[in-house]
């Protein structure tokens, strides 16, 4: 059964059940015997979600059974004989076959025992399709008759689709703190594998940093990070910084004390869609417009050896690319001043731009503080940009001109190589990835206690 299909049929049954229960609910209130508890359309929806429920949560746990079982049966073709026993070619030619199962008039396998096997793949899987639709609606159909039958002037059906209601929410909130729990300890887990094999101490003060050649003995002397940790902040907490902070905060005093009302309608959404243009889109301009534009001035400079890939040219479209970040934050921020403390500042006799200066801004800074550590965690964790605009060569140097690297752009490089997944060339990315994640979690929990404490002190 196609999926789609069962989706549809078990979404009818619940609108069966909703109109099922509600009709009985309005008999017994229309008999007038005994006043309904709750609404009818409650009673409908909780007839509804005893029928959709149940059958969606067999649907999610037989969409992960069902594989294994087709899997296991067409292992038990004769035809699956004559897989190879290497794991890995025997996966690739069931993938195969899947392919060629799910698509017969198209495609053709490449081995004749992919092909050999598609027909059993095929007759597998509509076999456990249908078995698994099939309870799936019988279900939906036997819980919503259960539920059906309760319908009953004293049932509490409001507050039992209150509660259902609340335990979905509920799991919906755990599904983010859980998946940012299940990347932490992935990243924790092969991270440990890497700092077994290279000392910690190597690796997070180590000034060297090449692997591309890497001494077996001593692994940790060609994996020293300090250099990747400061071209990140070097590009993502000065350069971009250095765009970001002057030209967001005095868009947002603009936009805040001087802007008419019209110009504000129309500034403040177009400011916006930069944080809505996708990261490709930047990386592709800085390498292709400003790189070249940065080392044409450096040369003006008298810097004939400018590198076209300098930390500059990454920094100042990375800082053109959170200053919507900076801004909406300082215009929220500027925004929540109590009017009385504005309207003070100018009744005792000071301008505007001093009221600005030294009312306005000092009452508003943990918020626009806030803005800045907020906007750093996501600079410092932009990937394209870098990629496309930044060096791989790591330095550790002041000069803006000259190429640097990031953690990002070294994790993605990583893993695009062929190394060995167990060598500590590819575990090194787990080990940054790891880094990363702490640095930018410990940003974000900083930047929420400042709004947290300036939000209390106006309140």
């Amino acid at each position: 059964m196609n999926p789609l299909a069962l989706l549809f049929l078990i979404a009818g049954l619940g609108l069966i059940g909703w109109l099922t229960g509600r009709a009985r609910a309005l008999r017994i209130d229309r008999g007038g015997a005994k006043r309904l508890h709750s609404l009818p359309s409650q009673h409908g929806w909780y007839v509804a979600t005893w029928a959709v429920l149940p059958a969606l949560l067999f649907v999610a746990i037989w969409a992960s059974l069902s594989p294994g079982l087709v899997r296991s049966a067409v292992l038990e073709h004769p035809a699956a004989a004559q897989l190879p026993q290497f794991e890995f070619e025997r996966d690739a030619l069931l993938a195969e076959a899947k392919r060629v199962a799910e698509n017969p008039q198209d495609a053709r396998a490449f081995d004749p025992v992919a092909q050999q096997l598609a027909a059993p793949t095929r007759a597998a899987e509509t076999r456990y399709n249908w078995m698994g639709g099939t309870i799936a609606i019988l279900l939906a159909f036997a819980f919503g008759l259960f539920a059906w039958s309760r319908v009953r002037a004293q049932l509490k059906a409001r507050s039992q689709v209150e509660r259902i209601v609340m335990t979905m929410l509920l799991v919906a909130s755990l599904i983010a703190i859980l998946t940012t729990l299940g990347i932490f300890l992935s990243l924790l887990w092969e991270s440990l594998r890497f700092f077994e094999q290279v000392p910690l101490t190597d690796f997070l003060f180590g000034t060297h940093w090449s692997p591309q050649v890497i001494d077996t003995a001593h692994p940790g002397k060609s994996l020293g990070a300090v250099p990747l940790f400061w071209g990140t902040f070097f590009i993502g907490a000065v350069i971009a910084m250095l765009v970001a902070i002057p030209f967001g905060l005095m868009s947002a005093i603009y936009l805040t004390q001087y802007a008419a009302p019209r110009v504000r309608a129309w500034m403040k959404p177009t400011l916006e869609m930069l944080a809505g243009v996708p990261t490709v889109v930047y990386g592709y301009f800085a390498a292709l417009t400003v790189a070249p534009a940065v080392r044409d001035f450096a040369v003006m400079l008298g810097m004939p050896f400018a590198s076209s890939e300098s930390a500059l040219a990454a920094g100042l479209v990375m800082g053109v690319m959170i200053i919507p970040f900076v801004s909406s934050m300082a215009d929220d921020s500027i925004a929540a001043v109590p009017t009385a403390m504005r309207d003070g500042s100018l009744a005792m006799g000071a301008t505007h731009s001093e009221t600005i200066s030294r009312v306005l801004l000092p009452a508003a800074l943990p918020g626009v503080v806030a803005g800045v550590l907020l906007a750093v965690s996501r600079a410092i964790g932009e990937t394209m940009i870098v990629v496309m605009a930044a060096s791989g060569a790591a330095n550790i140097t002041l000069n803006p001109f000259e190429s640097a690297t990031t953690v990002t752009k070294q994790i993605v490089d990583l893993l695009t190589g062929e190394a060995e997944f167990d060598s500590p060339k590819t575990l090194a990315a787990f080990a940054l990835g790891l880094t990363l994640f702490v640095i930018t979690l410990l940003l974000n929990i900083v930047a929420l206690r400042v709004v947290k404490k300036y939000r209390e002190a106006y309140e």
